[in-house]
């Protein structure tokens, strides 16, 4: 790890203030960042410490929905009451992505910015054109198993790691954003990742100074929400597939995916299908998908773990 300078942000102005400048980057639980800055992934001239700027609170919002500030931890949120009861497809999902020291420190704002764990990416030695603009990328005629086969581009082929903006993008939440001039802004969370076409070091819509304060998740919908991910080990490690359904009670559905795509993935295409069954709807959300040697097995991985979500609902109907 490279020496760095630390603050503590008092106020949100604070911290706008600070990362406003180049080389500071924000810091709260922590649990991606100081990974990275061991690596020498992440190297920032500065830290500024925003655990003590408020937004931690979870709260009902006038329309029946729920605020989420953005430094809730993991924990408080998987076991909000409102949570488990109205939306238990984000508890799940939190609850599939870490460990629970991990989900005692990561916060709701960190785990949406997290970054991709690609090998090649997570190795200083290795060519990675989001760590290295202009290196090349090293997974796309090399070990890519893990790897996206929806989104990625000539440049990079990294997958999103995460669980909990997966069940996000299901349940339609918005990001709230704010800058360093007061200005106020509301992002879908489905549309909150960046695609990595000819820029892929930029992960999200975030700019330079600006900071998550919430996530506001609508009232909550009638019928099943589940969560399946599929790995290659029952201990916690990063989707292979995951998929976010909501089955609702006239039918239609809406379904969102992880370890598929380089944003967490949703279509309406996938959703129109919904009437027509798992492989309808694998079909349509793969349309378009671009696979290699090593993770073509993705294709049929995404079916199999739809229909498993399928016969689910069915049982509990």
């Amino acid at each position: 790890m490279r020496p760095f300078q630390y603050q503590r942000a008092r106020t949100l102005d604070d911290a706008t203030r600070l990362v406003s400048q180049d080389s500071t980057m924000a810091i709260a639980g922590g649990t991606n960042l100081l990974d990275l800055m061991k690596l020498q992934v992440e190297t920032p001239g500065e830290l500024a410490d925003v655990n003590r700027i408020g937004f931690g609170e979870i709260e009902d919002t006038p329309d029946g929905g729920l605020r989420i500030g953005a430094l809730a931890t993991n924990t408080e949120t998987a076991v909000h009451p409102r949570v488990r009861r109205d939306y238990p497809l984000l508890a799940r999902a939190i609850l599939a992505g870490a460990t629970q020291q991990l989900r005692n420190k990561a916060t709701t704002g960190g785990n949406l910015c997290q970054r991709t764990r690609c090998f090649y990416f997570m190795n200083i030695d290795q060519p990675c054109n989001k760590r290295e603009p202009g290196s090349g990328c090293g997974a796309i005629d090399g070990v890519a198993k893990l790897h996206a086969v929806l989104g990625a581009s000539d440049q990079c082929i990294a997958t999103y790691p995460g669980d909990m903006a997966v069940a996000m993008s299901a349940l339609d939440a918005q990001v709230s954003i704010v800058s360093g001039d007061g200005g106020e802004r509301s992002v879908p969370v489905r549309e909150f990742h960046c695609l990595p076409g000819d820029t892929p070091w930029r992960d999200n819509v975030l700019d330079q100074g600006e900071i998550i304060t919430a996530v506001t998740l609508p009232a909550p919908v009638m019928g099943k929400q589940l969560y399946r991910k599929v790995r290659e080990r029952s201990s916690y490690a990063f989707a292979l597939v995951s998929v976010a359904a909501i089955f609702g009670k006239d039918g239609t559905a809406r379904f969102a995916f992880g370890g598929i795509g380089a944003k967490p993935w949703r279509t309406a295409e996938g959703d129109a299908a919904a009437a027509q069954g798992a492989q309808a709807v694998a079909e349509a959300t793969l349309a378009g998908a671009r696979t290699t040697h090593d993770n073509d097995f993705k294709r049929p991985l995404v079916e199999k773990t739809l229909a498993s979500l399928y016969r689910q609902q069915e049982a509990r109907a």
